[in-house]
């Protein structure tokens, strides 16, 4: 990890993110794949799976059978675990549902209803690769079904067999996922989103992926809608010297074991624990995932050490991480100061690795700076105001005098003829 002396927070901090823009090749690889599995739909498919994950198949579908079969190779506590994410999961995004409703609005002869209603259909992208991710189902199917959408898909890269990881389709038939596909990567966007002879598309893509599902769902947002940008993960601990440095190190680590293109970074005002954390993570040798961790740091991590605290918020604002950890004293006060992140974790006590299971929030976050508009995925990514207007002719009345002077002042005479038409009647 390289330690880095800041001068001005809010330059570094966009100098870094800067390192995580996708770029305009990635972005010409990836339509040039989308664009094939648009025009020669499950044969494209087909191939592409055959390219990047080794195996040749018939077809991407998840059959009954290998759901059933998974079960067998699933333990008791797995399955266990998986039950307490999705009802801790649901408790939450009910309690967001609850807060919405059907609204009227009744003013001088206008109606304007506004109705909450399920997208139609969604597609789950969960990542696949190197790790496995039962988890990233619950994640994105649970506040789809609470939303009740009716027709929830989930997409995956299958294993050098041709199998998925049976955890991962235990936890899809847990949370009610409808359809299950062997496919990942661009290819698999694009069959979501354009369709294919066997694949439906879907009205919505959500989930996170790397560089090549990021700049996918990037190009499949000219067509339908996505969630967010979503990967790789990211993560920020702001530290000061009452942290454990031992603690801060494993938390670091835990999210550099995703990918190599993991960010990671401690923000801190004392050389003392910058020195500390990174002395604590050359000593975590032979870790599990290690060449990945280390790829990962080398490339990625850093030590940003500001001159006051104040600056330190600044940066982590400006940078706005997908998940940022802030571990000093007066934690909750200092929390509220953090307005741009996907994530934030108050204490010592509340690493982002649990938050990527078990206490109840959504572990699909924006990446790449997008914590300055959104947080994570819920129920409201999975729902969309329908909104119908009625109007009288005394209600039309009422507004006829600045809808003339609107429509002159744009330029727009017949949109007021329109409305003057109605007079006459």
């Amino acid at each position: 990890m390289k330690i880095i002396g800041v001068v001005d927070p809010l330059s570094e901090a966009a100098r870094l993110r800067k390192t995580t823009e996708i770029g305009e090749s990635l972005i010409a690889q990836t339509k040039e794949i989308m664009g094939d599995v648009a025009k020669h739909g499950d044969l494209a498919v087909l191939d592409y799976v055959a390219k990047f994950d080794g195996v040749r198949l018939d077809s991407v579908r998840v059959t009954d059978v290998e759901i059933k079969q998974a079960y067998n190779k699933a333990t008791k506590d797995q399955v266990a675990a998986l039950k307490l994410m999705k009802k801790r999961l649901e408790k939450s995004e009910l309690a967001v549902l609850k807060r919405l409703g059907n609204i009227s609005i009744k003013s001088d002869g206008v109606t304007i209803d506004r109705r909450v209603l399920p997208v139609e259909s969604v597609g789950c992208y969960i990542p696949g690769g190197k790790a496995r991710y039962p988890s990233t189902v619950v994640m994105c199917a649970v506040p789809a079904k609470v939303a009740g959408v009716k027709r929830i898909v989930a997409i995956s890269p299958p294993t050098k067999d041709g199998s998925i990881d049976p955890l991962t389709l235990v936890a899809a038939d847990i949370c009610g996922v409808d359809e299950f596909y062997k496919i990942g990567g661009a290819h698999g966007i694009a069959a979501l989103t354009y369709g294919t002879q066997s694949i439906r598309p879907v009205s919505k893509i959500v989930g996170p992926g790397g560089m090549f599902v990021t700049a996918a769902k990037h190009v499949a947002s000219s067509r339908l809608s996505v969630d967010m940008v979503a990967g790789p993960t990211e993560l920020l601990v702001y530290a000061d010297l009452s942290a454990d440095p031992a603690l801060v190190a494993v938390d670091l680590v835990s999210q550099a074991e995703h990918s190599p293109d993991t960010v990671c970074g401690l923000v801190t005002t004392s050389e003392k624990m910058a020195m500390q954390v990174k002395a604590a993570i050359d000593k975590m040798t032979g870790i599990d995932r290690e060449e990945i961790v280390k790829k990962s740091l080398e490339k990625n991590g850093f030590v940003a050490v500001c001159s006051s605290q104040d600056a330190c918020l600044k940066f982590i604002n400006e940078f706005a991480p997908e998940h940022v950890e802030i571990i000093c004293k007066n934690a909750d006060s200092v929390a509220k100061k953090i307005d741009s992140a996907g994530l934030v974790l108050v204490g010592s006590d509340t690493p982002s690795s649990a938050s990527d299971y078990c206490l109840g929030s959504n572990h699909v976050l924006p990446t790449m700076g997008f914590g300055k508009s959104r947080a994570s995925l819920s129920v409201l990514d999975f729902i969309k105001i329908v909104n119908k207007v009625k109007a009288t002719k005394k209600g039309l009345a009422k507004v006829d005098k600045a809808i003339k002077a609107m429509t002159g002042a744009e330029g727009l005479p017949n949109h007021y003829e329109a409305v003057k038409a109605r007079k006459r009647k």
